[in-house]
């Protein structure tokens, strides 16, 4: 409760400094007012754009939907093939080797091509580009869950009578889930910005409503727009992430 309050405390002090400049801002004048932001003027604009036009709420509800399928996408992908890289030698030399060089390719390079493909309606394509995003990070991070298993832990098992896939499954993966809780964080920040990054350029939701607000040079709704996603990102991480992490780190004996 005290570190919440600290974090409320900390926010609303930023939040008042900021009205402050601003208001002596328009006193002043020693820039232009109107591409100077103001607290005051984002949440005005958050109102409007959830309660009277619903333009928020309309590209939050897009951009969710889109982050939820590429981000379930990215898991099931990474974790797959993290397991295989983990498991088989040779995959780890070729397929390993391909991911690293994937890994390196920043995802919103891909959308020119997604949108070819996909087609120029852009929900396809950005959900492509939500799952490489996230994918890679996803792969890497249970590769090394599988890799560091402790040789006593998967020689035990053995003795005990588990091989094949029922030693992966029953061993190998339960053991690797603190490196595969990692590489879902990961996975959910890399493709949360890649959604961003698409929707600049694709169409709908939060990403192109911002570049909307530009184009018509509203920049309270520009920081409103941003404080949406950064609330999401508060959101995500202390609410979803933290709660598992604390679990898990507690069930495999690694909480401090």
């Amino acid at each position: 409760m005290t570190t919440t309050l600290r974090r409320l405390a900390f926010f609303t002090a930023l939040i008042a400094i900021w009205e402050s400049i601003y208001r002596i801002n328009m006193t002043l004048e020693f820039r232009s007012t109107r591409g100077f932001p103001s607290p005051s003027g984002a949440i005005e604009q958050l109102y409007k754009g959830f309660f009277e036009s619903g333009i928020l709420s309309n590209a939050l509800i897009t951009s969710l939907q889109r982050i939820s399928i590429g981000f379930a996408l990215a898991l099931i992908i990474g974790a797959a093939l993290g397991i295989l890289l983990g498991q088989s030698k040779l995959a780890d030399e070729t397929i390993g080797s391909l991911v690293i060089a994937l890994q390196s390719i920043p995802s919103i390079v891909w959308l020119p091509i997604a949108l070819i493909i996909f087609g120029p309606a852009g929900n396809v394509a950005i959900i492509f580009i939500i799952v490489l995003g996230g994918t890679w990070a996803m792969t890497m991070n249970m590769r090394m869950g599988i890799k560091n298993v402790q040789p006593l832990l998967i020689r035990a098992a053995r003795t005990m009578g588990y091989s094949g896939s029922e030693l992966i499954w029953k061993v190998m993966i339960p053991a690797s889930i603190p490196a595969a809780l990692t590489g879902a964080r990961l996975a959910w920040a890399f493709g949360w910005r890649a959604l961003m990054a698409g929707e600049l350029l694709g169409r709908g939701g939060l990403g192109r409503t911002l570049l909307d607000a530009r184009d018509m040079f509203n920049i309270d709704l520009v920081i409103a727009i941003m404080v949406i996603i950064s609330t999401i990102g508060l959101f995500v991480e202390y609410l979803i992430f933290n709660p598992i992490e604390r679990k898990v780190m507690t069930r495999w004996g690694l909480a401090k």
